[in-house]
């Protein structure tokens, strides 16, 4: 009886996989678990391209054109002004200039107040200079017209000295300006400045340092 009960038992332990479990482990032997080897997809940013111009810049260093706009002639009141400039440029940042400028004065409050007496003749309202200064880019940067176009710009400051023909006599003079330059192509460029001519002068009777203060605009040419 017991060997009989050993005997079942033992049966039924083998007989328990049956051939599904010996086909599972087959197919598990033929079939063994494939490795990952493929890379996730990396994801690639869509970013849209601007197409950038490079500033077609002349390389030149010389500049030269011409100004006009108003002077304030001390005690002769403010006159039309106008005349022409020649530069060179050292580098970006520091440059020479030479200019010539020509004005009429006006009439002192004194003449205007007597009505008759004349301090100056015609030929002696004559009011020229010219001067030869150092220049400094202080600020260059660019001025923007919309969102598309970008001109190169420059704010500059400049002290020079030279001569000033007034009143029948020549005085030393002392320059100081400021002004502001626009590219407006790869060769012309556009200025606004405020300029102020400084000499001594006894005209009025005693000895005093006169400040012509000049406000101007002008065009010039790289070649």
């Amino acid at each position: 009886m017991d060997t009989r009960l050993h005997l079942l038992l033992l049966t039924g332990l083998f007989a328990a996989p049956g051939p599904a479990g010996v086909a599972g482990a087959a197919g598990a032997a033929e079939h063994p678990a494939q490795p990952l080897t493929q890379t996730p997809q990396v994801v690639e940013p869509r970013v849209e391209r601007r197409e950038l111009r490079v500033p077609a810049i002349d390389q030149e260093n010389f500049e030269a054109g011409a100004f006009g706009g108003l002077i304030s002639i001390e005690d002769f009141g403010t006159s039309a002004v106008y005349g022409g400039r020649f530069a060179y440029h050292f580098s970006e940042d520091l440059f020479a200039e030479a200019r010539y400028g020509m004005a009429t004065a006006g009439r002192t409050s004194y003449e205007d107040l007597s009505g008759s007496a004349e301090l100056l003749t015609d030929s002696e309202r004559d009011f020229s200079y010219y001067d030869v200064a150092i220049g400094w880019n202080a600020l260059p940067g660019e001025v923007f017209f919309g969102g598309e176009r970008a001109m190169p710009s420059a704010l500059y400051l400049t002290l020079g000295a030279g001569n000033t023909s007034f009143a029948g006599d020549d005085h030393f003079s002392v320059t100081l300006g400021a002004g502001f330059r626009v590219l407006a192509t790869d060769w012309v460029a556009g200025q606004v400045e405020v300029r102020d001519i400084a000499f001594e002068s006894d005209l009025l009777g005693r000895n005093k340092l006169t400040h012509n203060f000049q406000f101007n605009l002008g065009v010039t040419a790289f070649f």
